[in-house]
């Protein structure tokens, strides 16, 4: 395998503490040995070791990829209207995605595949390396499982969200629609996904309708995300926590009892800015629940509704800005927290033995993702060793 040395990084974010500064493990003047798909070596340029291949960062500063661990790029057409329409005014409510139900019913494989990669490269290009992705938009179940089946010619990160809203044929019936996605939707969708997610809110499911998806899904060896008290406080995160979801996302309303059953769990708090920067709403306090002691990653959400975004950066800055997180925690978050979320531990650290996942900045410090809101910064970025960007 060939090895590359990327020497004279200002400044690198490991995340491992053991091997630099905080908890981000900085390194200044430093190193990385990428070999073939993996982190070799990290320490100081003067130590650099031999390698087939040398990259000069010129002082830039390096992380690992980021890792965007909720996100729905299954779809075909745009909701402009719809998010015109919220600015001039009108609150967002969970049954706008019909409108995309509609559209990627009607598209083709081609289309679906088409546009996924189109957003997968858009966020490449921004250091994303690592990528979780749902269906939701088919909501029968060809349509789901075409979905899946597309995903996962394109990340191992593939989540069934059939329990998205109550699909538009089982308006009068969401009983029936629960039985669907419970019985012959995950029967043909759980062998292309490794995860379940259920919408637990007001107009999409109950806690009840929530805990009886997930459990169907966990007994067809799926493990559970939960989209959670994004729109006003529920039982999303309770049931997030009693089921060892992965992650509750959004975490939008909690209750003091909500940030002490995510603080005493492994559940991650998955926030997502993206979200509220699109539909005007509140916050999530991330401060409040990293002074608790929970995990907290941030994520895209990118999505043709209520974030149509894939810019992991812009999601650090609007943290720093608006969620109270200081720039290193917000950095974490984005990297190393999406890691948790998706329980993986070979992606975002570059400790030796991980990923050579690698996204070079054009400049000095990572601090500059949230200092230089909406600036290109990302200038080069390596994909499993290999230079992509």
């Amino acid at each position: 395998m060939t090895t590359t040395a990327i020497h004279n990084i200002g400044t690198l974010v490991t995340n491992d503490p053991t091997l630099g500064k905080g908890p981000l493990g900085l390194l200044q003047d430093a190193a990385v040995v990428l070999d073939g798909t993996s982190v070799a070596w990290v320490g100081p340029t003067a130590e650099t070791p031999a390698a087939d291949e040398a990259y000069d960062a010129q002082g830039r500063a390096a992380l690992p990829g980021f890792v965007d661990s909720h996100s729905h790029l299954l779809f075909a057409g745009d909701r402009t209207q719809e998010f015109n329409a919220r600015m001039e005014g009108r609150p967002y409510e969970a049954g706008g995605i019909r409108t995309t139900v509609a559209a990627t019913r009607a598209a083709t494989d081609e289309a679906l595949e088409a546009n996924l990669t189109r957003y997968l490269a858009e966020a490449l290009r921004q250091g994303t390396t690592t990528f979780e992705t749902k269906s939701g938009y088919g909501l029968t179940t060809e349509d789901e499982a075409r979905a899946l089946r597309i995903a996962g010619r394109h990340t191992d990160e593939v989540t069934f969200l059939g329990a998205h809203i109550v699909s538009p044929d089982y308006a009068d019936d969401p009983a029936a629609y629960v039985d669907l996605v419970t019985g012959e939707m995950l029967q043909a969708c759980a062998p292309h996904a490794r995860w379940i997610d259920v919408f637990c809110e007001k107009g999409a499911f109950d806690g009840d309708q929530a805990r009886t998806i997930l459990t169907a899904g966990k007994a067809k060896g799926l493990h559970p995300r939960v989209h959670a008290n994004q729109l006003g406080h529920g039982p999303g995160v309770q049931l997030a926590v009693e089921l060892d979801a992965a992650s509750a996302d959004h975490c939008t309303h909690l209750t003091d009892a909500d940030v002490d059953a995510l603080a005493h769990s492994d559940t991650v708090a998955t926030l997502l800015p993206g979200a509220e920067f699109s539909t005007r709403a509140q916050w999530p306090d991330a401060r409040r629940l990293l002074d608790a002691g929970a995990t907290v990653a941030l994520s895209t959400d990118c999505n043709p509704g209520s974030s149509f975004t894939s810019s992991m950066p812009f999601c650090v800055a609007l943290a720093v800005r608006d969620m109270g997180m200081t720039p290193d925690e917000a950095v974490w978050a984005a990297t190393a927290g999406g890691a948790a979320a998706l329980r993986r531990t070979d992606v975002g650290h570059l400790r030796p033995g991980a990923r050579a996942d690698l996204a070079l900045l054009d400049a000095p410090s990572h601090v500059h993702l949230a200092y230089r809101p909406g600036v290109p910064l990302v200038s080069a970025v390596w994909r499993a060793g290999t230079r992509a960007v």
